[in-house]
């Protein structure tokens, strides 16, 4: 899915949905599922400026999936996540490929310490949904598969991607919301709303395995990394506070 800049240049126009230039509206497209991996190291060390763990590789602990291969989780040391997240971006390229938009779902964080009103796109979860397919004994459903991945996600959004608006003193309570697999722009437009990722572990069913699911993550580049990327409003409940609105075709 490509968009026109003078789509996004009419996105921008017709609504204040994202406080940011239109030319960065989209920071994702759906067709880089392994956006992460074809980044360099040092690409990643500058995407949040937060001094996180994901990127500087100096530790020699390896993080594993935990809990009996329901969870796939980071130590909290410096280089932790990097082979977990560069696990999770190549398990959700095979997955997407296999089963294509139908098995992912967007992804959201909600900061309420810093603002209340936005959802942050971190990037997208993908599943399993086919039971020959399975590691498990049970195909994971959505909410499964950001649960199992949610420390994982939470720690790449608050060190790498956005330290400023969900790490230090904005870290606690953030929230991950649901949206469609690549509605990036039904969300721009206000069409859809997301559903809040609720649970825990315990939640995770008896057959689950994570080797089920995968995270592509987002990745901010040029002027991203200071400013951000795509993020929308909406209200406690997941839904747009503004009327929805169409982007005309570029002359």
């Amino acid at each position: 899915m490509k968009f026109h800049l003078t789509i996004l240049i009419a996105a921008a126009l017709q609504s204040n949905v994202f406080p940011f230039s239109p030319s960065r509206c989209f920071t994702s497209q759906p067709s880089s599922h392994l956006i992460f991996m074809a980044k360099p190291k040092s690409k990643s060390k500058n995407s949040g400026g937060g001094g996180g763990g994901f990127s500087s590789g100096s530790s020699s602990s390896g993080a594993k999936e935990k809990n009996n291969g329901k969870v796939r989780s980071v130590s909290g040391y410096q280089g932790s996540g990097t082979k977990p997240l560069r696990v999770a971006a190549n398990t959700f390229d095979e997955l997407r490929k296999k089963y294509g938009v139908a098995c992912c779902s967007d992804l959201y964080v909600r900061s309420p310490l810093n603002d209340k009103d936005l959802f942050w796109f971190v990037g997208k979860v993908a599943r399993c949904s086919e039971e020959k397919d399975l590691t498990g004994s049970s195909i994971p459903t959505e909410q499964e598969a950001v649960i199992s991945q949610k420390r994982l996600i939470l720690e790449y959004a608050k060190r790498e991607l956005r330290p400023q608006n969900m790490g230090g003193p904005f870290s606690e309570g953030l929230e991950i919301w649901l949206a469609p697999g690549d509605s990036e722009m039904d969300s721009v437009q206000n069409k859809i709303s997301f559903t809040k990722v609720e649970g825990s572990v315990s939640s995770l069913s008896d057959g689950f395995q994570v080797s089920d699911v995968g995270y592509n993550p987002e990745i901010y580049v040029g002027e991203e990394i200071r400013d951000g990327g795509l993020r929308v409003v909406r209200d406690e409940n997941g839904d747009p506070v503004k009327d929805t609105f169409e982007i005309n075709a570029p002359l």
